[in-house]
């Protein structure tokens, strides 16, 4: 067959070549491990594709793309007051996962924005019930209540809340030099009762001494001597003369 008769020919093959071209870019899609693609055709939900190569119709379907990797949200700064009146500014930080693309497309308009103000809102919740005291040394509590219950709110639109972390507690000046008076007082305190206790069991072993000497006598000459020795090797110019005590006993025998 002469193509040289048909000049017509060569256009239509290059046309029909760039609009399956044209065809195929439109309806082909490459989602990543991560990725799911939540297909609507004419409006309506057809379901979720991908990973790998999907095709789609043309003016006929559409498709969102929905990454399924964990997502973190830096929650700003709320201003808080404790259950025991004391004001805070704390921040956290959400850790959180799309498990269910299409209720986190169908069910929720924007599922980022919708977390993170469930996140801002609870956050002042929760804290606000709790006490200083708790907020400070229960910090792991307050990260599990704090999941548990964003969680719990966001489940219905397929998000899946991992982990709930705050970060920083800011607390007014006035409270931070009351607080650390109050250890400096709970210090002392420590340190009175550690030295009263020394005191008693100092006391107790006198009270031990004194009734095995009582038994003893002779145990009251052995630390008489051996105070001397003590006395002697630190003061060398000292000359002790010991007299017994029997000598003085008439004496007090005739005052008596």
């Amino acid at each position: 067959m002469d193509f040289s008769k048909l000049p017509w020919i060569l256009p239509v093959l290059v046309g029909a070549f760039i609009f399956a071209a044209i065809l195929f870019s439109q309806s082909a899609r490459i989602l990543r491990e991560y990725e799911r693609g939540v297909v609507f055709r004419l409006g309506k939900l057809h379901g979720a594709k991908g990973p790998g190569l999907i095709f789609l119709i043309p003016l006929v379907d559409r498709m969102v793309r929905m990454d399924l990797r964990v997502v973190t949200i830096d929650v700003s700064k709320q201003e808080i007051m404790t259950r025991d009146n004391v004001p805070a500014t704390v921040d956290a930080v959400v850790y959180f996962r799309v498990v269910d693309p299409i209720a986190a497309v169908v069910k929720v308009e924007n599922f980022w924005k919708a977390t993170s103000l469930i996140a801002q809102t609870t956050l002042r919740s929760v804290l606000g019930q709790a006490p200083l005291d708790d907020l400070l040394s229960q910090r792991d509590v307050i990260n599990q209540k704090l999941q548990e219950i964003i969680d719990r709110q966001t489940e219905p639109w397929g998000v899946k809340v991992t982990s709930v972390e705050v970060k920083d507690m800011a607390l007014p000046d006035s409270m931070k030099r009351a607080m650390a008076k109050q250890a400096e007082a709970e210090r002392e305190r420590r340190a009175k009762i550690v030295n009263a206790e020394g005191e008693f069991q100092a006391a107790e072993k006198m009270v031990q001494a004194a009734a095995m000497i009582s038994k003893e006598p002779i145990a009251l000459q052995l630390r008489f001597l051996q105070t001397m020795r003590e006395i002697s090797s630190e003061h060398n110019t000292t000359t002790f003369l010991p007299i017994p005590i029997d000598l003085f006993a008439p004496f007090l025998k005739g005052r008596s």
